[in-house]
C-alpha cells in the first residue's frame, strides 16, 4: 500500500514538472469552480428561505446580466489596455469575493421595505456576478497569451486542448463533491435558522476560494502577452469596424447565441420543477448535479481524444443534442404516473443528458477562439460575451412568462410546465442543425482563405 501511494506521488509529480501550465490551470479550476459551485448551489435556496417568490427568483440571473451588459465593452477595451491582464483578472477575483461576503449577510437586512432581504441579496449577488463575468472575460483573453498555438520552438509541450481537459476533469470533480456536501450539511439541519446560517458560511467559503485563486494566478505568466492599445474612440472604431467584416465570427455567434437562448431559457425552470414538482429536499437537489458531472468525467477523456482527432467544431453538436434531451428528463419526471418514480427517472436522464456536454465545456472556447481577431481579441470575446449575456439576462424570465402564461391559459401549472419544455426541446434540435450548418460553413471558409 505504501509503495503504491509512493509510486502515485512520484507520478504526481513528474506530471507536474512536465505540465507546470496545465497544473496551475488545474488548481484554478479547482479554487474557481469551488467557489461558484458553492454558490450556485445556494442562491436558489438561500433567496427561497430570505421569502423570494418564483419571479425574483428568476431575477437572481436577470439583473447579474443587466449589470454585465453596461461593463463588458468598456472592460473589453479596458483588458486590451493593460500590459498585463492578470492583474485586471485577480482584482475581479478579489472583488467577487467581497460581494459573496456581504450578500451573505441579507438575513440580517431589517424588513423596512416589502422583501428588503431578498432585493439587498439579488443587488449584492449581481455585483459578485458581474465581476466573476469581468474575470471570465480577463481569464478568456488572458489564457491565448499563456498558452499560445505552436509555441513549440518556446519550448511549450502542452496544448490549449490538453490544458482546458486537464481543468475540465478537475473542475467536475469538484462539482460532483461540492453539490453532494452542500446538499448532505442542509438536509441535516432541522431549524430554518440552521439552514440560513449554513448558507451563509458557504458563502464566505465561496468568498475564501476567490481571493486565494487571486494569490494563485500570481504563477501564471503569459508566454506571448499582447501589445497594450491606447483606449480611444478611435480604437472603438477601428475595433468595430474589423467586427463587422469578420463574417465568420459574425455567423459563429448568431449561431451560438441562438443555442444559448434555448439552453438558457430553462434555467429557473428547472428548479422550479425539481422544487416545486418533482418535491425534492436539498439532499436530492444535489444528486442532479453529481449525476451529471459523473457522466461528463466518465466521457471527458473520449471527447478530448475526439477533438484532437476531428477538430473542435463537429464534436460540439454532440453536446447540443445531448442538451436536448434535458427538458424531455423534466418532462418525463413530473408526468410519471407514481410519484416515487419521478425522482429516478428525471436522474436517469438527465445523466443521460451531460453524457456529451463535455464538448460544451471545452470546445466552445476554442471554436471562439478560431474566430476573434487577435488584434483585437478582447474586444471580439466582450462583444461575444454581451450576446450570450443578453440571453442571460432575457431568457430564464421568458421561460417563467411561458410557463405561467401556458399554466393560466390550460388552468394547470403542470401542463404549462411540460409544454413550456416541449418547446424548449424543439429549439435544442433546431440550435445543434444550426451549428452543424455553421461547422460545414466554416470549413469551406477556410479552405477558400488557405487556396
Amino acid at each position: 500500500m505504501i509503495r503504491k501511494l509512493k509510486l502515485a506521488v512520484r507520478n504526481l509529480l513528474s506530471f507536474r514538472e512536465a505540465n507546470p501550465i496545465t497544473v496551475r490551470y488545474g488548481i484554478d479550476g479547482i479554487l474557481l469552480m469551488g467557489a461558484v459551485s458553492i454558490a450556485a448551489n445556494n442562491n436558489n435556496l438561500f433567496a427561497q428561505r430570505l421569502g423570494a417568490d418564483e419571479f425574483q427568483l428568476s431575477m437572481l440571473q436577470f439583473l447579474p446580466q443587466m449589470l454585465s451588459l453596461i461593463l463588458l465593452v468598456p472592460m473589453g477595451l479596458m483588458a486590451d489596455s493593460f500590459a498585463n491582464k492578470r492583474r485586471m483578472l485577480s482584482a475581479a477575483l478579489v472583488l467577487s469575493g467581497i460581494f459573496f461576503a456581504v450578500a451573505s449577510i441579507a438575513a440580517f437586512v431589517p424588513d423596512f421595505l416589502p422583501d428588503a432581504p431578498v432585493y439587498f441579496f439579488i443587488a449584492f449577488l449581481a455585483c459578485a456576478n458581474v465581476s466573476i463575468g469581468v474575470m471570465n472575460l480577463a481569464w478568456q483573453s488572458y489564457f491565448p497569451e499563456v498558452v499560445p498555438e505552436n509555441a513549440w520552438d518556446e519550448g511549450v509541450r502542452e496544448s490549449r486542448n490538453n490544458v482546458l481537459t486537464f481543468r475540465a476533469k478537475m473542475t467536475m470533480i469538484i462539482q460532483l463533491v461540492a453539490p453532494l456536501s452542500i446538499g448532505v450539511i442542509l438536509t441535516s439541519i432541522a431549524s430554518d435558522g440552521g439552514k440560513i446560517a449554513a448558507h451563509q458560511m458557504f458563502y464566505i467559503m465561496a468568498a475564501v476560494l476567490l481571493v486565494a485563486n487571486a494569490i494563485h494566478f500570481r504563477k501564471i505568466k503569459a508566454l506571448r502577452p499582447a501589445e497594450p492599445k491606447r483606449v480611444s474612440l478611435a480604437q472603438l472604431k477601428t475595433a468595430a469596424r474589423r467586427l463587422s467584416k469578420n463574417k465568420l465570427f459574425i455567423v459563429f455567434s448568431l449561431v451560438i447565441l441562438f443555442f444559448h437562448m434555448t439552453w438558457h431559457v430553462d434555467w429557473t425552470l428547472y428548479f422550479i420543477g425539481q422544487r416545486n414538482y418533482l418535491e425534492m429536499n436539498e439532499l436530492l437537489l444535489s444528486f442532479t448535479p453529481v449525476v451529471g458531472m459523473i457522466a461528463q468525467l466518465v466521457t471527458l477523456k473520449r471527447w478530448s481524444r475526439r477533438n484532437a482527432k476531428h477538430g473542435v467544431e463537429k464534436p460540439l453538436v454532440w453536446g447540443m443534442l445531448g442538451l436536448a434531451m434535458a427538458p424531455v428528463a423534466m418532462i418525463l419526471g413530473v408526468s410519471m404516473p407514481f410519484r416515487f418514480l419521478g425522482i429516478p427517472v428525471f436522474l436517469l436522464l438527465h445523466a443521460t443528458a451531460m453524457l456529451a456536454f463535455s464538448t460544451i465545456t471545452l470546445n466552445l472556447f476554442q471554436c471562439l477562439l478560431k474566430v476573434v481577431d487577435e488584434e483585437y481579441r478582447s474586444f471580439s470575446i466582450s462583444v461575444y460575451t454581451v450576446l450570450i449575456t443578453i440571453s442571460n439576462a432575457v431568457m430564464p424570465v421568458a421561460g417563467v412568462a411561458m410557463y405561467r402564461g401556458f399554466g393560466d391559459t390550460i388552468g394547470d401549472a403542470q401542463t404549462g410546465l411540460v409544454i413550456t419544455f416541449a418547446i424548449v426541446f424543439v429549439a435544442r434540435i433546431i440550435a445543434a442543425g444550426a451549428w452543424t450548418l455553421y461547422a460545414r460553413y466554416a470549413g469551406k471558409m477556410r479552405e477558400q482563405s488557405e487556396n
